[in-house]
């Protein structure tokens, strides 16, 4: 009885005089059909996890022999300028243990001077092969052993009167002493001159230092 005189659209009907392919596409809405944002380059935006992906770096170089090899001659170089140090006394190389001008005076007190601890070990294998020739004769072995045990009574007396004078002018020229001091001095008394290092920067004995 009553006639409508527009056309609905709600129920998805086309309105009049308009066709399926002239209906403007919605802003934002993709008109090829596809799915997936498209960045301003004209590409598609990466997912965030291949974009994390794309950034890391490895951790380890790739050519690891190369690295390797590089370690080893970096660690050589290291060896050979800390052996020159030890041999001419540049401080600047030396290990921390030997570094230092209470060291540097421990040292050349001790090389100016006799101690009968250098002779230890070339006397105590004198003595142990002297043992080889007296296991038939029981009583001459034990007084072989008894001269070595002797020798080695004397050399421990020996380091303590060279500490005791050692320290004594340790403490009026430096004052207040670093700790270790006594076997860093025990330890280069019981080897042989030639052997230690760093090197004894006088060769020849008596030159105390000042």
């Amino acid at each position: 009885m009553f006639s409508r005189s527009k056309t609905s659209t709600s129920d998805g009907v086309t309105p009049v005089g308009e066709t399926p392919d002239e209906v403007t596409p919605t802003p934002g809405t993709p008109s090829d059909g596809t799915t997936g944002g498209v960045s301003g380059k004209g590409r598609p935006t990466p997912k965030r996890s291949v974009a994390q992906a794309a950034n890391k770096r490895p951790l380890v170089p790739d050519d690891r022999k190369a690295a390797r090899k590089a370690a080893r001659e970096k660690a050589r170089i290291d060896r050979e300028r800390t052996y020159q140090a030890m041999q001419t006394g540049d401080e600047r190389y030396m290990p921390a243990k030997d570094k230092g001008p209470v060291r540097r005076y421990v040292r050349d007190y001790v090389d100016a001077r006799w101690n009968l601890g250098e002779f230890f070990l070339p006397v105590a294998f004198v003595f142990l092969f002297a043992t080889f020739f007296t296991q038939r004769y029981p009583e001459l072995s034990i007084l072989v052993m008894l001269g070595l045990y002797g020798f080695l009574l004397l050399t421990i007396v020996d380091v303590w009167l060279l500490w005791r004078s050692l320290k004594k002018r340790l403490v009026a020229k430096f004052g207040e002493l670093p700790r270790g001091l006594v076997m860093y001095t025990v330890t280069r008394a019981y080897q042989l001159r030639r052997s230690r290092l760093p090197r004894p920067m006088s060769k020849k004995r008596g030159s105390y230092p000042v």
